[in-house]
């Protein structure tokens, strides 16, 4: 331990200090910006990752004719979208109508505060900084009820109302998770649970990264959890009163999400910013790609579940795993109370293996049995 702790002083020595570059206000103004055109810039390199790579797998092009290889396509769509008249419902309640949009895209910025670019490059090291991120995160869905609410239709109604349930629902899996992952860190920090990978936490936690990933996902309504928005099921959901600027703030929040998830999940066990030859912030980037290219993946290959799947996943699959989870890990820290041995990789790799096959032959999920 005290070795780890010495090549780890040696190997992140250049630890960014608290008010870099100097004083309160340029740290915050900095960071800000920083946080803003990260977001941004990635929500529309996903936007573009997405429907190119989601072509290749459809074995067609996507979008290919808005600059070189249609990397200009979002700029594209975000100026059309942009000229689009503002309508708002005569019986709409104009104001909630209004702020929806802002209540749901605000939270997906405010979680990137804690979320560490390099060894102490961030806006705030807060030493609860993961349950700031599940705090933050759960006030989208006010914004999504909101949109349901005062656009006085009731198909926005019912899919706000799905898209509460599912984020109640899978909250709680996530959360269990989450734990995991503080138990074998033993921080609540991002800057600290990044520090403490020595070994990768998917290595140590599969299971965690697998019911984090699922739970995340149908958090924001990724596919093929996506039913609030599905155009088979209730037109556009939510957001079927929108639009101009304002659903262009909703699909801006859903890719926004999209970036903070796979951001979470680079950091809590992917190693976040660590990771040899390359500067920390790239890293950190090369990461978020690789799990945002892992959602495009399930969208092009899963198809879209039912309501009552949806649910019975939640709580009859995930919830009973995210338990096991936990009281396992928390059975090796007693074991093992300085840091956990490579030898626990390939055993939870089994333990995960094991728990999948089990459960998928004991519970029904609305479908029947499923089977692995």
């Amino acid at each position: 331990m005290i070795l780890n702790s010495s090549l780890n002083s040696i190997a992140y020595s250049s630890t960014l200090p608290p008010d870099w570059p100097g004083g309160f206000w340029w740290h915050w103004l900095l960071f800000t910006v920083i946080i803003i055109v990260f977001a941004l810039t990635l929500v529309m390199g996903f936007i573009w990752i997405e429907r190119r790579g989601m072509g290749r797998m459809q074995a067609r092009l996507g979008p290919n004719q808005a600059g070189p290889f249609g990397l200009l396509q979002p700029v594209a769509d975000a100026l059309k979208i942009l000229l689009k008249e503002d309508i708002i419902p005569a019986k709409a309640d104009r104001i909630v109508h209004w702020l929806a949009p802002v209540v749901a895209f605000a939270p997906a910025l405010m979680i990137f505060a804690v979320v560490p670019f390099g060894d102490g490059a961030m806006l705030a090291d807060l030493d609860i900084g993961i349950l700031y991120v599940v705090a933050i995160a759960s006030i989208s869905a006010i914004g999504i009820f909101m949109a349901g609410w005062g656009s006085s239709n009731k198909y926005s109604m019912l899919g706000a109302m799905r898209g509460i349930a599912s984020v109640v629902s899978y909250e709680i899996p996530v959360v269990l998770a989450i734990a995991g992952v503080v138990l074998v860190a033993g921080s609540m920090s991002l800057n600290q649970i990044v520090l403490a990978q020595d070994i990768p936490f998917i290595l140590l936690q599969p299971l965690g990264f697998l019911l984090f990933f699922i739970g995340g996902c149908a958090e924001i309504n990724r596919s093929p959890f996506d039913l609030m928005e599905a155009d088979s099921e209730l037109t556009a959901g939510f957001h079927t009163e929108y639009s101009g600027m304002k659903f262009a703030m909703f699909y801006l929040m859903e890719y926004a999400e999209a970036v903070a998830i796979s951001a979470i999940i680079a950091t809590l066990f992917l190693g976040g910013w660590r990771g040899p030859l390359l500067p920390p912030w790239l890293w950190f980037v090369l990461k978020v790609i690789f799990v945002f290219f892992i959602m495009v993946w399930t969208r092009t290959t899963l198809p879209r579940v039912r309501i009552d799947q949806l649910m019975a996943l939640a709580w009859k699959f995930l919830f009973p795993l995210a338990l096991i989870n936990l009281i396992v890990t928390a059975i090796q820290i007693l074991v093992w109370p300085d840091a956990l041995p490579w030898i626990l990789v390939p055993i939870n790799l089994a333990i995960m293996a094991l728990l999948i096959l089990l459960w998928s032959k004991l519970f029904k999920l609305g479908w029947g049995r499923v089977e692995v």
